[in-house]
């Protein structure tokens, strides 16, 4: 088996070309994706599944109809009508169809890349045991060493490993999993590329984190949005409304001595109430959560990705989110008059077997910039090492007579220039290690938190948005306020312990703002959990997933952004649809309600402005753009509008003008052009 950490350059492009165009592709609309929906759709058109949606149902229920009067009494028009109305019933269908088929493929594409693992566990006694993967549990240790596959979801308890988890996020580079950390759980069907790790199980077999990802792609158990539920209510309302006002129009078409026949009362019908939007609206929900897993972010449920779209306030834990999480040297200053190269001599020799971040860095930084040995020679491998604690708050060596220490600046007698070096560097937003040999004060060593690139530009993207980024740290004030600015959020929450987190979210939410949270570690649960949208990172730990409406599979905090216009997308484009199918019944008033009492009321003629044939290819034509609209606008409603930041006055003007003047004038062109045609069929023209 080759290796992520084995392929060549070309192999690792080519893999990154795959997985784009693997995404791309499943985020543009492709015409054969009709076909292949196509038996799903004929599937749909069982009664039970049409109850769903009280629109289409009726649409359903008058195409039934009209079928029987097509057989009982045929004739060109009642034929032609009946099958445009089933016309209308699967092109709803497909719209659904096609959008649930996106998912099915994904999550095909998922289950390929589970596999059936042989796990070594861990037994009482410290021996291994080879069991199915099937066969483990919650709380099971199991040994996973380089080429194997790790069997189940779990957090590494022992050693440190870098994991090959391309088939999960499409990423060909490594990623690194440690104990101890908040990068600790593995997810089961990823691939351990080197060293040795003890994974505990945290999930039964058939509720691993695929296994989940396959059930929410699919879609099968999708439920309703509340807005898509409100908005369901009001397009029932609108057609029992159009439904008394169709049945009460005969009685008076009877009294004017203009009887109008079933067919044409239920095509007016089908025309009047709300189909577009009714046949596209559980696409639009479907589409959204698509929209999300094509970015690599896996949502819990269709309500998180809508109240991402109203989102507020943003906490962002610092640690891992806005900066890299692992603090490295960068400097080291000399102080109390002591010479340079002795400081950076005895930071050496305190470091050699510090095994923490920080002490590689130290030593890194050691022999890249004074050229010193990175690994300790005979003689300081018989010093005593002393490891941090956090009663002392330092850690060190002992060699030949010299106790060297480093660590927080409370534990030292320090003069009044090693604590101007210790607030500077607390102040510029780094984390400050004092240095001494026997009591001695040397200097100062100056650990950087780096922030992340680009992060600046994407609060600024958040901010145009009208949403308020708080930074979340358990770093002292004076490095907050520092990170703070250098990253470019609107606040931050210092010293901040779990109930902090969630007593900040409980304000925000108190006072009616929707707030979302970013955060990767077992301290970020209870507050991921409170959040309105939780979004979690995959690097971070089981706990931080299962708390969070949505994991985030390349763990970039910044990806809450796209979340953010994801969610504002399906607003839009959910409010742009509905706006064009209520617009577009304009001009189906004047194909139809002419052409139905125009014999009796010859003064409604001039409302036949597009001077349609007849009354048969009027009706007819309104009928045909009913059903075509929605085939044309599922790309629409699947791709989605294009979302710009601006404020709501601004979207509801564009809204109007785009999609409600097009609504009106859309199926003017439409209808006519479909009548130039139907006028040539002999009894309709």
């Amino acid at each position: 088996m080759t290796s992520t950490l084995q392929r060549t350059p070309e192999e690792i492009r080519d893999r990154h070309a795959e997985n784009l165009g693997r995404q791309v592709g499943a985020g543009i609309f492709n015409p054969r994706q009709l076909l292949t929906s196509f038996p799903d759709a004929l599937r749909k058109f069982d009664p039970r599944y049409q109850l769903r949606n009280p629109v289409m149902f009726v649409v359903w229920a008058g195409s039934l109809l009209v079928t029987v009067f097509a057989v009982s009494d045929p004739s060109v028009f009642t034929v032609a009508v009946a099958v445009w109305l089933w016309f209308t019933v699967l092109f709803a269908n497909l719209a659904e169809a096609v959008a649930e088929g996106r998912g099915k493929a994904q999550a095909d594409s998922l289950r390929r890349t589970k596999k059936d693992a042989v796990a070594r566990r861990l037994t009482e006694d410290g021996s291994e045991e080879c069991v199915p993967g099937t066969d483990l549990r919650i709380g099971d240790l199991v040994v996973v060493e380089a080429g194997e596959v790790i069997p189940g979801d779990g957090d590494v308890v022992e050693g440190i490993a870098t994991v090959d988890e391309s088939a999960i996020t499409g990423e060909s580079a490594p990623v690194i999993r440690e104990s101890g950390g908040d990068r600790s759980a593995v997810t089961g069907g990823t691939t351990v590329l080197s060293d040795r790790i003890v994974v505990q199980i945290t999930t039964k077999p058939g509720e691993t984190f695929v296994d989940r990802m396959i059930a929410l792609v699919e879609g099968a158990e999708r439920q309703k949005t509340p807005n898509e539920i409100a908005l369901t209510i009001l397009l029932s309302t609108l057609t029992i409304i159009f439904l008394l006002a169709v049945v009460a129009l005969q009685p008076f078409a009877i009294y004017s001595g203009g009887e109008q026949s079933v067919v044409v009362l239920t095509a007016l019908l089908v025309c009047l109430i709300p189909t577009t939007i009714g046949a596209l609206l559980s696409a639009i929900g479907i589409a959204g959560m698509d929209r999300l897993v094509q970015r690599n972010v896996l949502a819990t449920s269709g309500k998180a990705v809508e109240a991402a779209g109203d989102i507020d306030t943003l906490l962002l834990d610092k640690t891992g989110t806005i900066t890299w999480g692992n603090r490295r040297a960068t400097e080291f200053i000399a102080a109390n008059g002591s010479d340079e190269r002795r400081l950076v001599e005895a930071v050496r020799l305190s470091s050699l077997a510090d095994g923490t971040p920080e002490g590689r860095s130290i030593v890194e930084l050691c022999a890249e910039k004074y050229g010193l040995p990175a690994v300790p020679t005979e003689h300081e491998k018989t010093g005593e090492f002393v490891p941090f604690t956090a009663q002392t708050r330092m850690s060190g060596i002992d060699l030949g007579g010299r106790s060297i220490r480093k660590g927080a600046a409370s534990g030292f007698q320090t003069s009044d220039e090693v604590r101007a070096i210790v607030d500077r560097i607390s102040e510029d937003g780094g984390t400050p290690l004092v240095v001494a040999e026997n009591d001695e004060v040397l200097g100062v060593i100056r650990l950087s938190d780096v922030v992340k690139p680009g992060m600046k530009e994407r609060f600024a993207e958040l901010r145009a948005m009208g949403i308020r980024t708080v930074m979340v740290t358990g770093d002292n004030p004076l490095t907050a306020k520092a990170i703070a600015a250098e990253a470019g959020v609107d606040d931050f929450l210092a010293e901040a312990k779990p109930e902090d987190k969630m007593a900040l979210i409980r304000k925000e939410q108190e006072g009616g703002r929707l707030v979302a949270m970013t955060g990767d570690g077992t301290n970020d649960a209870p507050a991921l959990a409170q959040a309105d949208v939780g979004v979690a990172m995959n690097t971070g730990t089981s706990a931080a997933k299962e708390a969070g409406n949505m994991v985030d599979l390349d763990s970039d905090p910044t990806k809450l952004i796209e979340i953010v216009e994801i969610g504002k997308q399906l607003l839009i484009t959910r409010g742009a649809l509905t706006t064009f199918s209520v617009a577009n019944d304009l001009a189906k008033y004047f194909a139809i309600l002419p052409a139905m009492f125009a014999a009796i009321y010859p003064a409604l003629d001039r409302l036949n402005i597009m001077h349609l044939a007849t009354p048969q290819s009027a009706i007819l034509s309104a009928v045909i753009f009913n059903a075509l609209v929605i085939v044309a606008l599922i790309p629409l409603a699947l791709k989605g509008v294009r979302y710009r930041p601006s404020s709501a006055s601004a979207l509801l003007r564009r809204n109007l003008l785009i999609y409600g003047l097009g609504g009106v004038v859309t199926p003017f062109a439409g209808i006519w052009l479909i009548d130039l045609l139907v006028r040539l069929i002999p009894g309709i023209g």
